[in-house]
Parts: C-alpha cells; structure tokens; sequence
C-alpha cells in the first residue's frame, strides 16, 4: 500500500465517524418546512411519497431477513404502491414482525436518523443511507424499482461526497423530517381506506389474521409509532 492511500483510509474513517457541527435553528427550521411543503400537499405527496415507499418496503426486507426469512425479491411501483415477498412459514413471530415492520420503518428510521444528527455524525447518517439503498438495489425486481432506488441512493452519494458541510448538513435534516413527517401521513390513509370498505389485504388487516388482534389495534400501534417517533425525534433536531 502506498503512502498515499495508508493516509487517504486513517483520513476516511476519521470523516466517518467523526462529528460534524450543528447548522443555524434557521437552517433546521427551513428543512423542517421544506419536508412539510412535500407531505402535506397532495400533488407533491403523491411523487415523494415513493420515498416513504422504499424505506416502508426496505423495513419489511430488512426484518424479514433478521427473522431468518429467505428475501426473495421486492417491487416498487409508480403508483407509490410496493411488494416485498419472503420465503419461510407463514406464521409465527418472524412474519408477525415482517408484516409489522412496513409502516413502522419510516419514522423509525427517521428517529434513528435523527439520533445521528443530534449527535453530529452527519456523514455517517449519509454513508449508512446509501449503504442501506445500496443493499436494497440487489433485491429489486422490477426496473421503476430500480430506477427510483439508483437516483436516490446516487443522490446521498453525491451529497456526501461533492456537497459542502453546510450543504450536508441541510441536505441530512430535510430527510430527517421528511421521515419523521412522511412517517405518520400513510398510517391515517390506511385508516380511511379502511374506513370506505377498501384495503383488506393491508399490513394491518394481515396482522390481524395472524395474530386474532384487531386491524384497529394494529393501526393504533402504527400511529403511536410515528407520532412518538415525530415528537422524539423532532426534539432532538430542534434541540429542546
């Protein structure tokens, strides 16, 4: 190894797990409308809802996988629907957790991430995030999926690596409330579907037949998870 590239990786993991500063409030509380400004309107709702979408199916992989379940594949759709199958049996606490995982993954990612940012490992919220989108593109199965994985994932990377620290910084906390917010939106969709007769194979209704508890309590637990995580999660970032 060359002289060069001893110093480059000592340097590089310093970057990683190393802690970056804080921005202004005004920076956290401009990122903080701009996530609003993209959940709350329908017309923007509908196109940056695909993002809530792949973290919503990345949760499902990702514990179908710890659970010992065999991924066989995912599936995003323009319609910001999506699909994640699994090998393994069909009932049991490892699919329980699977079915669990979907609308509880944003906002809890978005807690986690939050985490991050009020510990200052800003880059090492943006290297994990597109290490996460990264391990996701290998298990989509369809070419939207795909596509929409790929620009967001060389969207982190570009950020993390041409962006300046403000401009990270910025970029880091937009997503975050972006999660945190988005996180809580299609958990009152599910229940208005429901409420019309519609959704009857949803998370929640499947939970249902696994477990013999109502789809209302499991929907209760969807929304308690994402209103927790928002309130936790939106103190941290603002520093109260």
């Amino acid at each position: 190894m060359d002289s060069t590239a001893a110093t480059a990786l000592p340097d590089l993991w310093d970057r990683l797990v190393g802690t970056q500063s804080d921005p202004d409030l005004w920076v956290v509380i401009a990122t903080f409308a701009a996530a609003l400004a993209v959940v709350v309107p329908y017309s923007a709702w509908r196109v940056s809802r695909n993002a809530i979408t792949i973290a919503h199916e990345g949760g499902h992989g990702l514990v179908a996988l710890l659970t010992g379940r065999q991924l066989t594949g995912i599936r995003l759709h323009s319609d910001t629907s999506g699909l994640t199958v699994s090998r393994g049996k069909p009932t049991g606490l490892g699919m329980i957790l699977t079915a669990a995982a979907g609308y509880t993954a944003p906002p809890l990612l978005g807690l986690g991430g939050a985490a991050l940012l009020a510990a200052g490992h800003i880059t090492l919220l943006l290297w994990a995030a597109t290490a996460l989108l990264v391990a996701m593109l290998v298990m989509i199965r369809n070419a939207y999926g795909a596509l929409t994985v790929i620009v967001s994932g060389g969207t982190f990377l570009l950020v993390s690596w041409l962006a300046g620290s403000q401009v990270q910084a910025a970029f880091a906390y937009a997503v975050v409330w972006f999660l945190l917010l988005g996180g809580v939106r299609p958990a009152f969709e599910l229940q208005a579907k429901r409420a019309r007769g519609g959704a009857g194979d949803s998370d929640a209704d499947q939970l249902s037949r696994l477990t013999h508890v109502p789809a209302g309590l499991w929907l209760f637990l969807f929304h308690t998870v994402s209103l927790c995580a928002l309130m936790g999660g939106g103190s941290w970032l603002l520093g109260v």
